[in-house]
């Protein structure tokens, strides 16, 4: 089984790199973030909710999150394995997520954490604001969201390399060449 979490800063390429070795090692990547938005544009309750917090470049609180994460661990293509893109995204999640697995009487076996350049960031941020229109790639929105990241979620790497499941990747370049290092480093973590 491998269980795995992907994380980076938005714009970082973890949703591309997720479809990518999630297709590899043939286990569902599941990214809040396409969730929230599958929701928003299906106008359900949840959609409404998350799009008051989005459109102000704020993150969904994590009560919705969890929730959305518990029952979507829980459905079948999950029970040989994973991909989690965007969760856990601070301490409080991780507390979540350990009770999550244990529920299941497993845990989690590695975390992949792509690096990129902040400026890199905020130009790739900017193409897909161009290009896909999302309301929440302002730069108010990009600033606010990059600051959570580097304040709440950054910290998660320190806390999942003193596991021993930690890996490191940069995330600039060939995407080809940052897929196979990526499923080098899960390879690595599973060793």
């Amino acid at each position: 089984m491998t269980r795995l979490v992907i994380m980076g800063p938005q714009g970082s390429g973890k949703g591309t790199q997720a479809a990518r070795v999630a297709q590899a090692l043939a286990i569902p990547a599941i990214s809040t973030g396409d969730i929230f938005r599958a929701n928003i544009k299906g106008d359900t309750e949840l959609g409404r909710l998350a799009r008051s917090f989005s459109d102000r470049g704020e993150l969904v609180p994590d009560e919705v999150t969890n929730s959305m994460v518990r029952d979507r661990l829980a459905q079948d293509d999950a029970a040989g394995g994973f991909l989690l893109d965007g969760y856990p995204r601070n301490a409080a999640q991780v507390v979540e997520l350990d009770a999550i697995l244990a529920e299941h009487g497993v845990a989690l076996d590695g975390v992949v954490e792509l690096e990129v350049a902040e400026e890199e960031l905020l130009e790739r941020l900017a193409r897909r604001a161009e290009v896909e229109g999302r309301s929440d790639d302002t730069p108010e929105g990009i600033r606010r969201r990059l600051a959570v990241y580097h304040e709440q979620t950054a910290p998660l790497a320190q806390a999942y390399a003193e596991r021993g499941i930690h890996a490191k990747v940069a995330g600039s370049g060939d995407l080809d060449v940052i897929t196979s290092a990526v499923l080098e480093a899960v390879a690595s973590l599973q060793d």
